[in-house]
C-alpha cells in the first residue's frame, strides 16, 4: 500500500508542476513574472512531494508504532504473566499468521493477534492514504492559489533544494556517527564485562568467546583476537599481491598501449569480475583453485590443507581486480600530455615515461585504487568462508586453515545464544577493525598528500 502511496504522490506532484506552470504561463500574458513558469512549477511540484512523503513516512512510522503497542496491551490482558520477550515472540507468530506465512507456533492467543492486527492494519492503510494524499491535495491548492507575478518561485524552489541536500549530508554524517557510536558504546560493554583486559584481547590466542557466554559472562582467556586478525591481513596481503601488479599492469596497458578497439574491448570484459557474485568467486575457490593448489602442492612434496589463505587470497585478488585496473586507468589517462610530452622531448622512451613521470603522477589516484581494493578484501566473508575455514588459527603458513574478522563477527550475531553477551566480542572486533583500517588509511593519506604536493 505505501509503495502506491509514493508512486500516488509523484503523480500528485507531476500534476502540481503542469498545473503550477499553466497558471505561470496565464499570468505572464497580462504581467511580468519574477520566475519563469517552469520555475513555480518546480516550486509547486517540491512543496506537494515533501508535504506527501512526510505525511505519509510519519503515519507510518507512528501508526506502526500504535498497532504495536495496541497488541502488546492485548496479549497482556490475554495472559497477564507472560514476560516481554514472550509477547514480541507472539506478534511476530501472529505478524506471520496474517500474513500468511510460517509461524513458529500457532495457538488461539495467536490467532486472535492476527485478526486483531489485520483489522489494524486495514484501518492503518486507509488512514496513511487519507492523511497523506488529503494533505498532498491541500498544499497543492494552497500553492496554486499563492502563485502571483511577484511570487519569488526560483528563490524559494532553490531555498528547499538547497535544504534538502543539507539535509541529505546530515543524514551521512549522523549515521556514520550513529554508526562509530554504537560500536565505541557496545565495546565500551564488552571490555568491562572481561574486566578490562584489553591485553587479553588484543594479544591473546585462544578465541572461544562463547565457551561462557550462558552464564552470562565472558572469560578473558578465552576471547584472544589475535589468531582473526593475523588471518585477515595474511589474506589481505595475499590478495593485494596478486591484484595490485595484475591490476597496474593492465592499467597501463590500456591507457597508453593499446589501441583504441583494444581498449573498446578489453575494459568491459575486465570490468566484467565487479560484477560477479561474492558466492560464485567462493564455489569457484573450493571447486576449482583449492583442488589444483593442492595438488601442484602434492606433487612438489608440500602440505597444502583444503581450506587455505592462499586459496582465499588469490581468488579474492582476482575479485579485486577491476577495482584497482579500472580507478588506476582513470588515474593515468588524467595525467596532462603535457608532461609525456615534455619526457619525450627530453629523449626518454615511453617506458621510462610511464615510469619516471607518469606514474609518480598518478600516485595518489593509485593509492586511493589500492585503499578500494585492500577494503573490499578486508570486509569479504563468504570468499572466507568457502576456501578459508572458520576456525582460529595462528599461523604464519598461508597453505594452512585460517579465519578473519568479519567470519568471526558473522557467526557471533548469527547464533542462537543471548545477544547481550555474545554480541560484544563481534561489536569489539568490528570496532578495533575500524581503528586499524582508520589508521591505515591516515598513513596512505600522508603518502598521498606528499605525491600531490610534489606535482601539483
Amino acid at each position: 500500500m505505501e509503495s502506491y502511496l509514493f508512486i500516488g504522490i509523484a503523480a500528485l506532484a507531476g500534476l502540481a508542476f503542469a498545473l503550477a506552470r499553466g497558471r505561470a504561463r496565464r499570468l505572464a500574458r497580462s504581467a511580468r513574472l519574477h520566475s519563469r513558469p517552469h520555475q513555480h512549477g518546480l516550486y509547486a511540484a517540491l512543496v506537494v512531494l515533501l508535504t506527501g512523503w512526510g505525511l505519509l513516512f510519519v503515519a507510518a512510522v507512528a501508526s506502526g508504532a500504535l498497532i504495536t503497542r495496541q497488541l502488546d496491551r492485548e496479549i497482556m490482558s490475554a495472559a497477564p504473566a507472560m514476560e516481554a520477550i514472550g509477547r514480541e515472540l507472539v506478534q511476530e507468530d501472529a505478524r506471520a499468521i496474517a500474513a500468511g506465512a510460517l509461524a513458529s507456533r500457532d495457538d488461539a492467543l495467536r490467532r486472535q493477534v492476527a485478526q486483531s492486527f489485520e483489522r489494524y492494519r486495514f484501518w492503518q492503510a486507509w488512514g496513511t492514504a487519507a492523511l497523506a494524499l488529503g494533505g498532498a491535495a491541500l498544499a497543492l491548492l494552497g500553492v496554486l492559489a499563492r502563485i502571483r507575478p511577484e511570487l519569488r518561485a526560483r528563490n524559494r524552489s532553490e531555498r528547499i533544494l538547497r535544504r534538502l541536500l543539507a539535509a541529505m549530508a546530515l543524514i551521512a554524517v549522523l549515521t556514520t556517527l550513529g554508526i562509530v557510536l554504537s560500536l565505541i558504546f557496545e565495546t565500551f560493554g564488552f571490555f568491562s564485562n572481561i574486566g578490562w583486559r584489553i591485553d587479553k584481547f588484543l594479544f591473546g590466542t585462544n578465541w572461544t568467546p562463547l565457551s561462557g557466554v550462558m552464564e552470562g559472562r565472558l572469560d578473558p582467556d578465552r576471547v584472544g583476537a589475535l589468531p582473526l586478525f593475523a588471518g585477515t591481513f595474511m589474506i589481505t596481503l595475499i590478495a593485494l599481491l596478486v591484484a595490485v601488479p595484475v591490476g597496474l599492469f593492465a592499467a597501463i596497458y590500456l591507457s597508453d598501449f593499446a589501441g583504441p578497439r583494444t581498449r573498446a574491448l578489453v575494459k568491459p570484459v575486465l570490468e566484467l569480475l565487479a560484477g560477479i557474485p561474492t558466492v560464485v568467486y567462493g564455489f569457484f575457490a573450493a571447486i576449482t583453485v583449492a583442488p589444483l593448489l593442492r595438488g601442484t602442492g602434492e606433487s612438489l612434496g608440500l602440505s597444502v590443507s583444503s581450506e587455505s589463505a592462499l586459496v582465499a587470497g588469490v581468488v579474492m585478488g582476482i575479485m579485486i581486480i577491476p577495482f584497482i585496473s579500472s580507478l588506476s586507468d582513470d588515474v593515468i589517462n588524467a595525467v596532462p600530455q603535457a608532461l609525456r610530452d615534455g619526457s619525450y622531448g627530453l629523449g626518454a622512451t615511453k617506458a621510462e615515461t610511464i615510469r619516471q613521470v607518469v606514474l609518480p603522477a598518478a600516485l595518489p589516484g593509485i593509492v586511493s585504487a589500492v585503499l578500494l581494493g585492500m577494503s573490499r578484501a578486508i570486509g569479504e566473508t563468504m570468499i572466507v568462508v568457502m576456501a578459508a575455514g572458520q576456525g582460529p588459527n595462528l599461523t604464519a603458513n598461508p597453505l594452512e586453515a585460517v579465519t578473519t574478522v568479519t567470519v568471526q563477527i558473522v557467526s557471533l550475531i548469527t547464533g542462537d545464544t543471548e545477544a547481550s553477551t555474545a554480541a560484544g566480542p563481534a561489536f569489539a572486533l568490528g570496532f578495533t577493525l575500524f581503528v586499524v583500517t582508520l589508521l591505515m588509511n591516515m598513513i596512505a593519506g600522508r603518502i598521498v598528500n606528499r605525491f600531490r604536493e610534489a606535482y601539483d
